[in-house]
């Protein structure tokens, strides 16, 4: 096993992003080994992905309740000139469903607008990896 040092957790620190115990952590799992500890971090990392959507304000409840239908959304940010108007958190599909009676509020907020943009966090591990 190879020594963990300070230099050895800063250098995945800088690499990952992660905090210090998950540095150490990977490390400890690699037996000391920068390398494996840096693959095993990645292989465990999800990938999230965003999409925007453009759309007029008359479509932004449709356009809103077909992405929760969907079911690999995280969260869904309802925009005007880049002003976040709402954020809804959508963790699973099913749970999309509990939003539901909040839209028709939506639909007041942003009928005073002529565009709106969505924007829509995703966690797909499997279609998007690089």
């Amino acid at each position: 096993m190879e020594e963990i040092t300070l230099e050895k957790i800063d250098a995945i620190r800088s690499r990952t992003g992660v905090s210090y115990r998950e540095a150490k952590e990977a490390l400890e799992q690699a037996r000391g080994n920068v390398v494996e500890a840096l693959i095993a971090l990645e292989s465990e990392k999800q990938t999230n992905w965003t999409e925007e959507f453009s759309v007029r304000s008359s479509e932004v409840i449709d356009k809103v309740k077909e992405l929760i239908h969907e079911g690999n959304v995280n969260s869904i940010r309802v925009k005007h000139e880049d002003k976040t108007l709402v954020d809804i958190p959508v963790g699973l599909g099913a749970l999309g469903a509990v939003f539901l009676p909040q839209l028709a509020a939506l639909g007041v907020l942003v009928a005073v607008f002529k565009r709106c943009t969505i924007e829509v966090i995703r966690n797909d591990k499997n279609d998007h990896e690089e």
